[in-house]
């Protein structure tokens, strides 16, 4: 009889020598938000690399205090950043997250019911959450939910509940398929690019303007631009929360509805997608099917603000109608800070081009915030099962930005955005911010059609 294969964790069936990365240094520690917070060992990305090592090497258990511990990280992959060694912690922080969900340490029905409603049911089905946003939409806008909080009817939800209720995204009445063309080409001129952009699943629903403006803004620089219908989420969601085999599903979907050799790029404009959907050739680098076309769509994936720097984009001549609303008076600079999404600056590692767009906008002066690179909190649904953690650096966050005075804080992440929203509006004293929250490229289109507008007077 042979002897029985040991079973491998999922930690352990990794390349050892991604285990094997870390030295030891501390370079990351004071970038890490829990370690900062904490000041423990465990809650830094070394800590956390020692106890993966130690699960891959048999030394220790999957335990429930590893799975918290591996919830309590951000994902956030400032530590990346900071790394001299180039520690890849996105393929260890993944699995060690789907060794959690594979040992069930963390398993119990209320958790499993979520889980497998959001990431199994909902977001697997983009039909179906389109419609989720859409009876949420006639919520909004018939004055019910307005109502409800008059009436203090929250208060009969249940706890976890009614904490996150303030926090609900407003839903848009048109989503990206009614605004936007399946294939949409420049008013003028042959294109000297064809993309394709991705209008992703929260920011369909809640910034399709963003993929409106995105795709104006690609027109007004030369780019023939497709737009597929009733794309299905990116699987980020799943892949950051241990659902692997969720995410291969929702990536190789993604491959079936793009002809990549008719493409010069693919575009996406939030953050935290964009760092998920460039791991393509990763998440499927053992599919004999899609491994291929899954390295050529990596190779391919930009972030709207990368391309546009890429192509050497035309820099307008007219300031966006509001921010020239908001400047005290004719002739008048806006202040306008930048937070940066951590999945943009320390997974894609964007960081210049979106500065360079704001600073190429007139009448505009960007003004640096302190600790722009830090996480503000949202980190996906971080702010949902870790509160606490998630409020004390929405506070931190907002707190820099509301010293730079500024009128306008540019972000490019949807989770980003609603939580400086959030923070900002509670910092306020009548619950109304003056500093408004605006995607970097929603400026931009603003600047062109303003451009366009003068031009016809």
């Amino acid at each position: 009889m042979e002897p029985e294969t040991p079973f491998l964790t999922r930690l352990a069936a990794l390349d050892y020598s991604v285990l094997q990365q870390c030295m030891h240094c501390g370079m990351c520690l004071p970038t890490c938000p829990t370690y900062v917070e904490t000041g423990r060992e465990r809650n830094s990305p070394r800590g956390r690399i020692a106890l993966m090592r130690a699960i891959a090497d048999g030394e220790m258990t999957t335990t429930r205090e590893f799975g918290e511990e591996m919830y309590y990280c951000l994902g956030c992959l400032a530590c990346t950043t900071a790394c001299p060694a180039g520690v890849n912690y996105p393929v260890l922080f993944e699995a060690a997250r789907a060794e959690v969900e594979r040992a069930q340490v963390l398993s119990n029905p209320k958790r499993d019911a979520i889980r497998w409603f959001t990431l199994r049911f909902l977001f697997l089905r983009p039909r179906l959450l389109r419609f989720a946003g859409r009876m949420l939409w006639l919520w909004q806008a018939s004055g019910a939910q307005t109502l409800a909080r008059r009436l203090k009817l929250t208060r009969l939800l249940p706890a976890n509940l009614e904490r996150l209720e303030p926090q609900t995204p407003v839903m848009r009445r048109h989503f990206s398929d009614a605004l936007i063309k399946s294939i949409e080409k420049p008013a003028s001129g042959a294109p000297r690019y064809r993309v394709l952009v991705l209008t992703g699943c929260v920011q369909d629903l809640a910034f399709s303007d963003v993929n409106r403006a995105t795709v104006d803004v690609l027109l007004e620089n030369g780019c023939e631009v497709i737009t597929p219908r009733a794309q299905s989420c990116c699987g980020s969601l799943h892949a950051h929360n241990g659902d692997e085999a969720s995410a291969q599903v929702l990536a190789r979907r993604q491959l079936d509805a793009v002809d990549l050799s008719q493409l010069d790029a693919i575009i996406s404009n939030a953050g935290g997608c964009g760092s998920h959907l460039r791991q393509y050739d990763h998440l499927l680098h053992d599919d004999p099917q899609y491994a291929a076309r899954a390295r050529e769509w990596s190779k391919k994936l930009k972030d709207i603000h990368e391309w546009l720097v890429e192509i050497g984009f035309r820099k307008p001549a007219t300031a966006p109608d509001s921010l020239r609303a908001s400047s005290t008076s004719a002739g008048t600079s806006c202040t306008v800070t930048y937070h940066e999404s951590c999945h943009l600056c320390h997974g894609q590692k964007v960081s210049r081009q979106p500065r360079e767009i704001l600073k190429s906008l007139p009448g505009v002066e960007l003004k640096e915030c302190a600790e722009a690179n830090w996480c503000c909190g949202s980190a996906g649904v971080y702010n949902i099962t870790q509160p606490e953690t998630a409020a004390w650096l929405q506070t931190r966050k907002v707190g820099h930005v509301q010293a730079t005075g500024a009128s306008w804080v540019a972000t490019a992440n949807p989770g980003c955005h609603l939580q400086l929203e959030n923070g900002l509006k509670a910092a306020a004293p009548s619950g109304a911010s003056t500093t408004q929250v605006v995607h970097p490229i929603v400026l931009l289109a603003e600047a062109y059609a303003a451009e366009r507008s003068a031009a016809l007077r």
